[in-house]
């Protein structure tokens, strides 16, 4: 053999023993690693199975412990409600036991209610008998039949209705004349008052001073040519009488009575009187009367303040400066309402210079009613429309005397302003005694019902306010009292404007607490 082969064989036999010997020594190795692992796995598998048992019991016994807790609550629970039922089983058969009660009271009832309809029933019959066997009496015994009866029944009261009607067409008519007569007498006032016929010593006529009689006979001129040219051109009348000195002027116009008394005293500065002087005096005078009514316009609007007026409307506030009514100057007494009126609105919280307007305004017709036919009221919302004054300031002044329904606080401030102007004493003329007068007797006029308790005059005599004794007055007979008051005063008193009558009823309940 070959040492080489040998060698190698040698060699590779070492190579393979060293390889089995490897494996050898790393199977036990291995092997004893195993075994080690297993055991170690074996310990935790039986730790794990351990602490799961534990665990298992704990869950059961916790378990069991929620299950104990639950069935106890629901015992309790099915006590409750037990008791609850065992409770509303009890008010159930109380009920039913009333019901059952109730029942049979209301079936009593109903037996009585029965019974008691066939009484009805027989007593109807009863009665229905008897009413024919009356019937039948009265008809034997008066000689008629029931429709006869009933036709003589209707044709008594057909004959107590007219008589009836009559006397209430009677107490119309006295009523309706008393109430035209007082309405008579007030446009009647009114017409004189306008047209000079009440006070006519003081706002129809004017005096002219002369030096001397002897005047007059030039001022009558020859064959009378002088008076008559004054008094075709001024349109009022002369007056010349035995009065020394003095020449008389009349005339219902009080704008052309001031334009002839300017022109006569012209006249009778210069001396010169004949017709064509006359002509040129009383030219004059007419432009001087003008100039005068613009200034007492103007001065009228610087005083209350109110600007902005129409020139047309200056105009016809200075022409008031000739205007009266009952004594009272007009101008001022609008002066005296626009002031009020404006001290009023300032308290009242409304526009102050639309009170001092209105109130300004409010008798401008007055310039106007002796040239054109109306009530001044009428006129004056006429002259204001035409100027384009405010549609508020239009409404206050058609509804100071009511004549319309006062709306807004501006109508209220004006009917008292000019109420307050009026009828203060000494405004118009009535002196103060006869002013108190006139209060009492108001108050007497008023107390003289029955049912009456307390008369007040207020407001200066434009209202009486009367208190009632409620038992003796209901609400229905105080309309009654109130218009016979009304009637009473219209009857036996004279008072300017219009007096508002009050009634009140007040009952009262008084208690102590002891």
């Amino acid at each position: 053999m070959n040492p080489y082969w040998l060698t190698a064989l040698i060699g590779v036999a070492a190579a393979v023993a060293g390889v089995v010997a490897g494996y050898l020594i790393r199977r036990s190795i291995a092997e004893s690693k195993i075994g080690s692992a297993e055991e170690q796995a074996r310990r935790l598998l039986e730790d794990a199975i351990k602490a799961a048992e534990s665990a298992k019991k704990e869950s059961i016994l916790a378990a069991k412990e929620e299950i104990f807790q639950l069935k106890r609550e629901t015992d309790n629970d099915l006590k409750e409600r037990r008791k609850e039922v065992s409770r509303l089983e009890r008010r159930v058969t109380q009920k039913e036991e009333t019901i059952d009660a109730k029942l049979e009271g209301l079936e009593r009832k109903e037996a009585a209610l029965q019974e008691k309809h066939q009484d009805a029933d027989r007593l109807r019959e009863e009665i229905k008998t008897t009413l024919a066997g009356q019937l039948a009496m009265l008809e034997k015994i008066a000689g008629m039949t029931a429709e006869e009866a009933l036709a003589e029944l209707v044709r008594k009261l057909d004959s107590e209705m007219a008589h009836e009607t009559a006397m209430k067409i009677a107490e119309y008519e006295e009523r309706f004349r008393e109430e035209a007569d007082s309405k008579a007498k007030a446009i009647l006032s009114l017409a004189i008052q306008r047209y000079a016929a009440d006070h006519v010593s003081e706002i129809a006529i004017s005096t002219v001073q002369i030096p001397s009689d002897e005047m007059k006979g030039r001022i009558i001129g020859r064959e009378g040519r002088n008076i008559r040219t004054i008094e075709t051109l001024t349109g009022v009348d002369l007056i010349i009488d035995d009065t020394p000195d003095v020449i008389t002027v009349s005339g219902f116009d009080p704008v052309r009575r001031e334009i002839a008394r300017i022109a006569l005293e012209k006249l009778v500065s210069d001396g010169r009187i004949h017709p064509s002087r006359i002509e040129e005096m009383v030219e004059k005078a007419r432009r001087d009367v003008e100039g005068t009514i613009k200034q007492a316009g103007e001065r009228a609007i610087f005083e209350t303040g109110v600007h902005g007026l129409h020139p047309e409307i200056i105009k016809l506030l200075g022409r008031m400066k000739y205007r009266t009514s009952y004594g009272q100057n007009v101008l001022r007494h609008s002066i005296e309402v626009s002031m009020i009126a404006g001290a009023l609105a300032a308290e009242m919280g409304v526009d102050v210079t639309m009170a001092k307007r209105a109130g300004l305004l409010h008798d401008i017709g007055k310039a106007m009613t002796a040239e054109i036919e109306g009530s001044h009221i009428q006129l004056g919302v006429d002259i204001c429309t035409k100027y384009k004054e405010n549609k508020d300031i239009i409404h206050a002044v058609e509804a100071h005397h009511g004549d319309v329904e006062a709306k807004t606080p501006l109508d209220f401030i004006i009917q008292a302003a000019d109420a307050i102007s009026a009828a203060r004493p000494g405004a118009r003329r009535e002196d103060v005694e006869n002013y108190i007068k006139r209060l009492q007797k108001l108050e007497e006029v008023a107390g003289s019902f029955d049912g009456i308790e307390k008369t007040f005059a207020i407001q200066a005599g434009r209202e009486v306010r009367i208190m009632v004794k409620p038992e003796m007055v209901d609400d229905d007979k105080m309309k009654i009292l109130a218009r016979d008051i009304a009637k009473k005063i219209e009857g036996e008193l004279d008072y300017p404007g219009q007096i508002k009558v009050s009634v009140i009823r007040e009952s009262r309940i008084v208690d102590y607490a002891k």
